[in-house]
């Protein structure tokens, strides 16, 4: 049998060690935020989204958010987008692209 003192001993041990207080982290400076997937933009397409390189998934937004700004969507059928100047060069010269097919041509334009 271990004698009682023995622990008490140990414990006040313990509390001692965990009261000592604990060097605090020097704060970093923030890094600026470098996202892997970004590719430089080709020309044409970067006349409809701007120049900066973008991931594949923000350079589709900024397509859309044009798409709807300049209301190129086809009314009866949503899925189709009309092309107008600017958006030929991304679409391959094509009038009229499915929003699916979008994407596909999306990627052919990244560097």
């Amino acid at each position: 049998m271990i004698p009682i003192n023995c622990f008490a001993a140990e414990t006040r041990l313990i509390f001692r060690l965990a009261a000592k207080p604990c060097p605090m982290p020097t704060p970093k400076k923030a890094a600026a935020p470098k996202n892997a997937l970004s590719k430089p933009v080709q020309p044409d397409a970067a006349a409809v989204v701007g120049k900066d390189p973008l991931p594949r998934t923000e350079l589709t937004k900024k397509l859309w958010e044009y798409i709807r700004k300049h209301e190129l969507q086809d009314p009866k059928e949503k899925r189709n987008i009309r092309a107008d100047e600017k958006l030929l060069a991304v679409f391959d010269a094509k009038k009229v692209v499915s929003m699916f097919e979008m994407t596909k041509l999306v990627n052919g334009h990244l560097v």
